[in-house]
């Protein structure tokens, strides 16, 4: 168990950071917005898996998230890299009905998680239910500046969620709040 838990979480760690602007709720306002909006553009950092049979081991991710044009939700395409070796990275969510539904890595029916569910608490932070098979698990993301993300991912383990990823993410583009772009 263990062991699948761990070998789908790294990979698809990458692509969970692609939502950290998705969220439900009984109708997506401003908060959401603001998140979604403050989570576009270049993101790279590194992560590191924090429990389990590969406790320790460190990763490098660089992604762009983007905005569908007219839905509320979250695009990524990227990939994180753990020694000579990357892994590529896409995601998709977006609002359905009340909710928010969308895929890592072509979801739990692929090699990746579903997201099931989850709310935008503010315009700075997003929690996510996370799904494959017997997997279960959150993911929250947390952008506390215009320029900076951390991504801890937990998973459920008999009673309790247990952290299993963290990340911490750098903006790299013009995007930033505030900035202006050269012409």
């Amino acid at each position: 168990m263990k062991s699948v838990i761990l070998s789908s979480i790294l990979p698809l760690a990458a692509a969970i950071t692609a939502v950290a602007g998705i969220a439900s709720g009984a109708c997506a306002g401003e908060p959401d917005k603001q998140f979604f909006q403050s989570a576009e553009g270049k993101w790279i950092g590194p992560g590191e898996i924090v429990a389990g049979k590969y406790k320790g081991t460190k990763f490098n991710c660089s992604f762009t998230g983007a905005t569908p044009d007219g839905k509320m939700g979250m695009t990524l395409d990227g990939g994180c890299r753990v020694g000579m070796f990357t892994q590529p990275m896409s995601a998709k969510i977006e609002r359905k009905g009340r909710d928010y539904k969308g895929s890592f890595m072509g979801g739990a029916a692929g090699a990746g998680l579903d997201i099931i569910g989850g709310n935008v608490v503010d315009a700075r932070k997003v929690v996510f239910t996370i799904n494959r098979n017997q997997l279960r698990g959150v993911m929250q993301a947390r952008i506390p500046d215009d320029n900076s993300m951390t991504v801890t991912i937990a998973v459920r383990v008999q009673d309790q969620l247990v952290p299993v990823i963290g990340m911490s993410l750098k903006r790299v583009d013009a995007v930033e709040v505030g900035s202006i772009a050269p012409n």
